[in-house]
């Protein structure tokens, strides 16, 4: 998975969780909607910037926004366990 998969999957996660709009976290992070929407599709990169503007809005650590979905297995094929470091 592309890290910006990742952190588009991750976003929208969070924000469903928080039960926010794009429009009202586009607001909160002060980025346009459509800007939002294409990040969350993927289609955009953010910058650092940005994701820290979105972590700050989401109120999460900027990392939570780029942490790989457990259970993704390692270089090697076996699974990653939550916790453990891959090498």
């Amino acid at each position: 998975m592309d890290l910006r998969d990742v952190f588009a999957t991750n976003l929208r996660r969070l924000r469903n969780a928080k039960g926010m709009s794009q429009d009202d976290l586009a607001y909160e992070a002060e980025v346009s909607r459509s800007y939002l929407s294409q990040i969350e599709k993927g289609a955009f990169y953010a910058s650092l910037k940005i994701i820290g503007r979105l972590a700050e809005a989401l109120e999460v650590e900027p990392a939570e926004l780029l942490r790989l979905p457990s259970g993704r297995p390692n270089r090697d094929g076996s699974a990653h366990r939550p916790g453990s470091q891959s090498t």
